[in-house]
């Protein structure tokens, strides 16, 4: 075999083992990629809802970490309230809108599950179910149809 044989034997086998190989590592890095992304906008969504944590806390007198309301609440306090519940409902929709999808993979319906499970902590409270219907007009269809579903399973749950 002389010079030019071996090249165009080695082209051939860059070609069948080469080839697939790059597009199996492409494959597998866009995988990868995608699985970062998802973790860090569930990352990012929790960070948010750390700091809506803290707008609670920072309200202790509205007694939102409570079950159930407390007492009377002024005309202020109901303002701010509801004010907390718009931006909790603006959470809960970009958590959906970036989160849900119909088919998930494991690891997309892990970091769901945990979305749906502070919707349903939030629905068992009586308060917020009844601030949903203002909260949730000119929201996202899907996301309005998933809360209000979590919601009556709340409702019912602990009627």
């Amino acid at each position: 075999m002389d010079g030019m044989q071996w090249l165009e034997a080695l082209s051939y086998l860059v070609t069948i083992i080469g080839l697939p190989l790059a597009i199996g590592v492409f494959i597998y890095d866009r995988r990868r990629d995608r699985q970062n992304d998802e973790e860090e906008i569930f990352l990012r969504l929790s960070d948010e809802y750390a700091d809506f944590m803290r707008l609670v806390i920072d309200n202790a007198d509205l007694h939102l970490l409570s079950p159930a309301a407390k007492g009377e609440l002024s005309e202020e306090q109901l303002e701010r309230k509801h004010a907390l519940f718009a931006i909790l409902v603006s959470l809960f929709e970009r958590a959906y809108v970036l989160v849900y999808e119909e088919r998930m993979s494991r690891q997309q319906a892990r970091l769901w599950q945990s979305w749906e499970d502070y919707m349903h902590e939030w629905c068992q409270r009586e308060d917020f179910r009844n601030a949903l219907p203002s909260l949730l007009a000119g929201e996202d269809p899907g996301f309005v149809a998933t809360i209000q579903r979590i919601a009556e399973s709340a409702e019912s749950g602990s009627g």
